[in-house]
């Protein structure tokens, strides 16, 4: 009985979590009027770079283990800083969008409800690969995916 309880609580703790990274933290007046300097820049070819397998076969081949290790975890911390930047933007414009689904404009109202759904998908997507880039840090040798399914 008692594990059942503990189990339900975790449950609540992970949807709780999921459901807080989904929709971003509150946008204030502040970042609204200085939306660029809010905005992260991420690059999407580093970011490519940065888990490409050949890149880290060829890394694996031409160093030693420890060098490469230390290599490796730079790489993918680096990765994740890329992830983490593009979640962070998809928060600010899934509340952007958030606001435009209340527009008295029909055309506007429709647009700003497809941006909101790929923010999300965005999210989630940051959501799950950030969890592999730190399971390849841990585990240098393991073979996991981290942008496929």
């Amino acid at each position: 009985m008692i594990f059942t309880l503990i189990l339900v609580f975790v449950a609540f703790l992970a949807l709780g979590f999921f459901v807080r990274q989904t929709k971003g933290r509150a946008l204030t007046a502040e970042v609204l009027e200085n939306l660029a300097e809010h905005i992260r820049a991420a690059d999407v070819e580093v970011f490519r770079n940065l888990v490409d397998p050949e890149k880290e076969k060829s890394l694996r081949t031409n160093l030693p283990p420890t060098e490469f290790r230390r290599v490796q975890r730079e790489r993918l911390r680096a990765a994740v800083d890329c992830v983490s930047c593009v979640a962070h933007n998809a928060a600010i414009l899934l509340r952007l969008a958030d606001a435009g689904r209340c527009s008295p404009d029909p055309a506007t109202a429709e647009a700003a409800e497809k941006v909101v759904d790929n923010a999300i998908r965005l999210r989630l997507c940051a959501i799950q690969i950030i969890p592999r880039l730190y399971l390849r840090m841990i585990l240098p040798g393991a073979c996991v995916n981290v942008v496929g399914g």
